[in-house]
């Protein structure tokens, strides 16, 4: 019964925060998310942040898992016309990574009642993601068509977390092969050997440098989510060591030593980077599983716990850039989108007695 009331109570907490979400962000003149807020009149949609729209479907799917409440279902249905039209009526663009999101995105999406829409635009995608892989740095997909020779984690960890799950979905061999091509190719040039610390790119500069001072959670987080995807279906453990080993660098180099609360890195493109992390690292420890898994779930209770408490004698539960500070004047999608997923990971936790 204790169980039931703790499980009941983060799920509220997601919802209140997804209904922030609603009412703060969605501007249904454009069937897209505010960039930020305040908006008045829609006068801060100055850029098309592409990436940041994937992750907000993303954020209704885990909003329709968890409820399984048709207002996701419809808000999907809007993003989808709403981004199809803002991107010119197409959905690919010049950035490999944007493109890995929306497609993730759309394939979560289409789990739902299995839209063949959303298959088409997830699949769309797909095919155009491959053709980034070339040779250059030994291999990989590249960050942008305008620049094929600089690889980066970003491109390439979503890349495989979307092609081990096409396969996961419709069984075909040549995308698990794809999966496995690209995982490796990420472990080899993009992962420190001696920690599993991940780091952001290589040849950036076309000098061949690795960018090992560039370090965000972002990277530790999607090659977690690919390590953990390939344990899924292989079994192998060796998958699962790999995302432990990264999970565990990630935690010494970022999560505060008092209360284990992850930094700032930023707004803008930044404010997604904990988000991105926190969704990750809760699928390893859904995969770890009670007892290990606890360890995980722990500090993402530390910082889901961290979070409410800075916003929660408000009205309105929006979220700063830091999680343990009270709110800002104004506040990015990419941040809020950032504390939606935290609190979406806290209640699948908590329903899976993990937290």
């Amino acid at each position: 019964m204790a169980n039931n009331v703790k499980a009941a109570f983060w799920e509220m907490r997601a919802e209140q925060a997804q209904r922030t979400l609603d009412s703060q962000f969605w501007n249904p003149s454009i069937s897209l998310y505010d960039i930020k807020t305040p908006c008045p009149g829609g006068a801060c949609n100055t850029i098309f942040h592409y990436w940041w729209m994937a992750h907000a479907v993303e954020t209704q799917v885990d909003g329709w898992n968890r409820t399984g409440d048709s207002i996701y279902k419809q808000r999907l249905a809007m993003l989808h016309q709403g981004l199809l039209e803002r991107n010119g009526g197409e959905w690919p663009n010049n950035l490999y990574d944007d493109m890995e999101w929306m497609a993730i995105g759309w394939l979560r999406a289409y789990l739902i009642d299995q839209d063949e829409t959303y298959r088409h635009t997830a699949k769309l995608l797909w095919e155009d993601i491959k053709t980034g892989w070339n040779d250059h740095v030994g291999g990989g997909i590249a960050w942008q068509k305008t620049q094929l020779d600089y690889k980066n984690t970003p491109a390439n960890a979503p890349a495989a977390i979307l092609a081990a799950r096409l396969y996961q979905v419709f069984g075909k061999q040549e995308d698990l092969e794809w999966a496995i091509k690209i995982y490796n190719w990420q472990k080899a040039v993009l992962v420190d050997p001696e920690s599993g610390f991940v780091w952001d790119g290589a040849n950036r500069l076309g000098d061949g440098t690795i960018d090992k001072d560039w370090k965000f959670t972002y990277c530790q987080g999607v090659f977690i989510g690919a390590a953990v995807e390939l344990y899924k279906i292989t079994g192998e453990k060796g998958y699962l060591e790999d995302a432990i080993r990264t999970w565990q660098a990630s935690v010494e180099e970022f999560a505060s030593q008092e209360a284990n609360v992850l930094p700032a890195e930023g707004g803008g493109d930044a404010g997604l980077f904990k988000g991105i992390f926190v969704r990750y690292a809760g699928e390893l420890a859904l995969a770890m599983g009670s007892g290990s898994g606890s360890e995980v779930a722990d500090v993402l209770y530390a910082n889901a716990s961290s979070l409410w408490s800075s916003v929660s004698s408000r009205g309105d539960i929006l979220f700063s850039k830091r999680w343990d500070e009270s709110l800002e004047e104004e506040i990015e999608l990419s941040t809020q989108l950032s504390g939606v997923i935290l609190l979406e990971t806290a209640a699948a936790l908590e329903k899976a007695g993990l937290i």
